[in-house]
């Protein structure tokens, strides 16, 4: 099985998950891209959305791929260190992975003060077109997480823009260069990597051929 996790403000509909969904199923994989908004997006949290993880996990009989956009992302190297023997590999899109103290601040460039002191922000949400309020409860539960020290075995594969201006490529760069068993590829994009998929589905479908076991090439 294969699971696709959306980002941020994003949906189950977005344009990566509807591309790589039907060529992923095309190639006989099972796949499952939950909508992570669900119940409802303003109460948002990152352990919601591993919890709606766990659920399709166990639907799986054996280890599942994760793919992960921004946010899910995130979430999705968060689950390969919750259960690691139910996680065979990670395909990570712009992976915002750094929501350490420094890393960690208010959607959209937000004054995170406000959104405390209000208890929520209004950020526009892609997957309804329109601006929606998100609780000041998602920043509180993200700081309990810490991707940036996963320690990971699992084959990872990574694609990064340059001209990303919400995940710093630095970071992406150097989490991947402390891990020899992930790939990454550098492209010349942005956060979105619409102008990749082409490349991104290749380099997908290679990964995914390649026994579990063997070292990243």
């Amino acid at each position: 099985m294969v699971i696709y996790l959306h980002g941020f403000a994003s949906s189950s509909h977005s344009g990566k998950a509807t591309y790589l969904g039907e060529r992923l199923r095309a190639c006989g994989f099972d796949v499952e891209i939950p909508d992570l908004n669900l119940p409802d997006f303003s109460t948002l949290t990152i352990t919601r959305m591993l919890d709606q993880v766990e659920a399709l996990i166990g639907k799986s009989s054996g280890p599942v791929t994760l793919v992960g956009s921004s946010l899910g992302a995130y979430v999705a190297v968060l689950a390969a260190m919750k259960w690691p023997d139910r996680i065979a590999r990670l395909v990570l899109m712009a992976p915002a992975l750094d929501f350490s103290d420094d890393g960690l601040g208010a959607p959209r460039a937000a004054s995170v003060r406000d959104w405390k002191r209000d208890g929520h922000i209004q950020v526009f949400h892609f997957g309804y077109g329109r601006m929606m309020p998100i609780h000041y409860g998602l920043y509180e539960d993200a700081r309990h997480y810490d991707a940036m020290r996963a320690e990971l075995r699992i084959p990872i594969l990574i694609f990064q823009g340059t001209r990303d201006t919400a995940v710093n490529p630095a970071i992406v760069r150097g989490w991947a260069g402390s891990r020899p068993n992930a790939i990454l590829h550098m492209l010349d994009d942005d956060h979105q990597l619409t102008a990749s998929l082409g490349y991104i589905w290749q380099e997908v479908e290679r990964f995914l051929a390649t026994p579990a076991g063997d070292p990243p090439v």
